[in-house]
């Protein structure tokens, strides 16, 4: 066996202009509605990573001719909203939570079985909070004591809900609003707090009927979603690797273009500016539903923080480097009310705090959060426990370290951003990627 590891060198030069990968969330939604609707819809800036091609891969085992992607373009042919086929095989998600919790939400309401399974990591992560309110809609779900394999026994009528969201989760809400595009009545959820909107923006996209009325989204099965053409906006999750670069190296001067500034997504920047960060919003306008901007990042001194629980929905994903930036800040940065951090691709509070700790930088860890003490990265070895966002986290501590960090375990960086090497070169980082048989 084989593993994919980094090395990450200190720089001393950090600027140059760059444009980060396709929205993640969004590409998986655009193939989603795409497959769902009526007619032929064309996708440009589509992220052609592993997690979004698990969902490609899942529609076309559904009778849904799609083409691509190619130079991030993807052209799918809708089968309307009851064209779907039983899978040929079992649909496996790799890594995707996103594919999994999405497509559970469409599956349980079509007139097939089908089953969902996923990668080591994927089987660990919790499906319970989906699996509930779909059953309470009259859905057939079994899971293993609320992990993975997922499976749905087809031809339920399901009917709609007034689901009150126990915690904020964009994929549980879109989950749900999924299922309620096909059952009897309007199905509504009531947020208890701020979650990602991709999914609403995109069913007006497609031309479906949602209302909302303070906290509360409204959906039914009366409408059919028209087929559209997309442009997709960069990933700010993936930007925010970089933003948090220029943010901590002397003398960085990055501009990224054609970021996606949804503001459920904009936690990263609120967070860093509290902190003493460089951050220019400019060139707002829209990509369809989606607002999109240049970032202009230059250096400038962090101090630490308390992090607001009110901001840690938007920026639920931004986390693990927003971690190297407390690292390098004056003084202590704390977060609390961020449990969700400890059931992602891996426990994320678990893996920063140990690598971190590696580096020569005290924190102490809580369920929810972790406190950590700013000081001087130093080089070492971390494991980014098979986490795309802990190993590129960690690539970007090695460019603000003292000495050159090592991050085993990289290869699920190509899930969300295939091209993190070179385009982390391309502002004068040194990063390399490097092949090791295991031991």
């Amino acid at each position: 066996m084989k593993w994919l590891n980094f090395i990450s060198h200190p720089t001393e030069k950090l600027q140059g202009e760059i444009i980060v990968p396709g929205d993640k969330s969004i590409s998986h939604r655009s193939i989603i509605f795409g497959s769902i609707a009526n007619g032929t819809s064309t996708i440009t800036g589509f992220l052609d990573g592993e997690d979004c091609l698990a969902t490609i891969k899942a529609f076309r085992s559904m009778g849904v001719a799609i083409e691509g992607p190619d130079k991030q373009t993807v052209v799918i042919h809708g089968v309307g909203k009851h064209g779907l086929k039983k899978p040929d095989q079992i649909i496996d998600c790799g890594n995707s939570g996103t594919s999994m919790r999405l497509l559970a939400g469409l599956l349980a309401a079509q007139n097939f079985d089908s089953e969902l399974t996923g990668d080591e990591s994927l089987l660990k992560r919790p499906m319970s909070r989906i699996a509930k309110p779909l059953t309470q809609m009259g859905a057939s779900i079994g899971t293993d004591e609320g992990k993975p394999p997922i499976l749905i026994k087809g031809g339920k009528q399901l009917v709609g809900i007034d689901y009150q969201m126990p915690e904020a989760s964009a994929q549980v809400k879109s989950c749900v609003l999924l299922a309620g595009l096909y059952a009897k009545n309007h199905t509504s959820i009531t947020e208890t707090g701020v979650s990602r909107d991709h999914t609403e923006r995109m069913l007006r996209t497609f031309a479906h009927p949602i209302a909302k009325s303070g906290t509360k989204i409204i959906v039914n099965a009366q409408s059919e979603c028209k087929a559209t053409d997309i442009q997709i906006p960069g990933d700010i999750s993936s930007a925010a690797f970089f933003i948090v670069a220029a943010s901590i190296i002397p003398g960085a001067q990055v501009l990224i273009r054609n970021v996606g500034i949804n503001p459920t997504r904009i936690g990263i920047l609120h967070i860093l500016k509290r902190m003493g960060a460089s951050i220019a919003i400019i060139n707002e306008r829209q990509f369809g539903e989606e607002p999109v901007a240049d970032l202009q990042i230059n250096y400038a001194p962090l101090t630490g923080i308390q992090i607001p629980e009110e901001l840690v929905p938007l920026a639920i994903d931004e986390f693990p480097v927003l971690f190297v930036a407390a690292a390098c800040a004056q003084g202590e940065t704390t977060l609390h009310g961020a449990k969700e951090l400890r059931v992602k691709e891996s426990d994320r509070i678990g893996a920063m705090a140990e690598g971190l700790q590696i580096l020569g930088i005290q924190n102490q860890v809580f369920e929810d959060g972790i406190s950590i003490t700013g000081g001087s990265l130093q080089g070492g070895e971390v494991n980014s426990r098979g986490d795309h966002r802990i190993a590129m986290a960690f690539a970007i501590a090695g460019a603000a370290a003292s000495g050159p960090v090592t991050i085993k375990n990289c290869v699920n960086v190509a899930t969300s951003f295939p091209t993190f090497v070179n385009t982390a070169n391309a502002l004068h980082l040194h990063v390399k990627d490097v092949i090791e048989n295991e031991r």
